[in-house]
């Protein structure tokens, strides 16, 4: 599903200028991760100077209350990199192989001031932060792992297209009673995408580890 989302690709030409959105990724080698999601390409006239701006997509504000009740912000992530997913403390099916492959990244990333993860539970009312805390300290999360709550229908929006091209939804027809995906998305420190994990597989997550790597050579 991520790769057919990712390499598709939209162009949509106004009559009021031009205006193009392209939904993709580009090519890249081993040492350059591409920006991941919706480019668009601002053209204008200015005393008959042509001027093209490109506008990459970028993980809209957002303000959520951590497992220590401290609330955390777009400005606090502003100048790291920083790795996000979705899942509820009581979930019956992958968050507990979600968690400890995340718990792998947080260990190898445990003294690097510059990483952060950003674990949003889609379980508003149980999952208070004193509920995150003791799921944090069961888990042994290090300091660098970050669990949040925040108002349901503002993660529910920040988990998909808008933001970090997972899904998160109310389902009670699912065991848990919500549903999720299981993708872990890399954010750097411009708040663009560099990348989509299968948060499920331990081959993903050690690749997941490789690309920060090569976002911290590069800040």
């Amino acid at each position: 599903m991520w790769k057919n989302y990712l390499q598709s690709f939209k162009v949509w030409s106004l009559f009021t200028g031009i205006f193009i959105i392209c939904s993709c990724t580009e090519q890249h080698n081993d040492e350059d991760l591409p920006i991941i999601g919706e480019i668009e390409i601002l053209t204008t006239v200015n005393n008959g100077k042509t001027i093209i701006d490109t506008v990459y997509h970028r993980i809209p504000a957002f303000r959520f209350v951590d497992q220590d009740s401290v609330w955390i912000s777009n400005t606090d992530v502003a100048d790291k990199i920083y790795l996000a997913d979705f899942f509820f403390t009581r979930c019956p099916t992958i968050c507990p192989l979600l968690a400890k492959n995340m718990l792998s990244i947080a260990k190898e990333f445990e003294q690097e001031q510059r990483f952060v993860i950003l674990s949003h539970t889609i379980d508003e009312k149980h999952d208070t932060p004193i509920v995150l805390g003791e799921y944090a300290k069961k888990l042994g999360a290090p300091s660098n792992w970050r669990f949040l709550n925040g108002p349901q229908d503002a993660v529910y929006h920040i988990a998909g297209k808008e933001g970090y091209f997972s899904y998160a939804e109310e389902n009670p027809n699912v065991p848990g009673g919500f549903d999720h995906s299981g993708a872990f998305t890399l954010v750097d420190s411009g708040g663009h995408v560099r990348g989509v994990y299968d948060g499920t597989n331990e081959e993903e997550a050690q690749k997941a580890i490789l690309d920060i790597r090569k976002l911290l050579k590069k800040q």
